[in-house]
């Protein structure tokens, strides 16, 4: 139910937000995802590939494009592992 309730924050957010663009949604979204797939954690744990896969990003450069921007922007904050195995952190913020 916390997803739902971020999820229509988000939404209502990103309305007033002329910055997001549909790239941005589609990988917040993707991220709400992986944050159920990990138990809702904080934190949870994503992959870039996943990410990619499940928000339909083709571009990795659009995809880190678009990660930088949610951060710079206040919606996430990322910690990095350059781990493929293990996969980066994420902190669901500005809720």
């Amino acid at each position: 139910m916390e997803q739902f309730n971020i999820l229509s924050r988000f939404l209502g957010k990103a309305a007033q937000d002329s910055r997001l663009l549909h790239a941005h949604i589609c990988l917040y979204t993707a991220m709400l995802s992986m944050w159920e797939q990990d138990r809702f954690g904080i934190p949870f744990r994503i992959t870039r590939k996943e990410l990619m896969r499940l928000s339909k990003l083709a571009s990795t450069a659009t995809y880190h494009k678009c990660l930088k921007e949610l951060v710079s922007y206040g919606y996430i904050n990322y910690e990095p592992s350059y781990n493929h195995y293990k996969g980066s952190q994420v902190f669901l913020t500005g809720f």
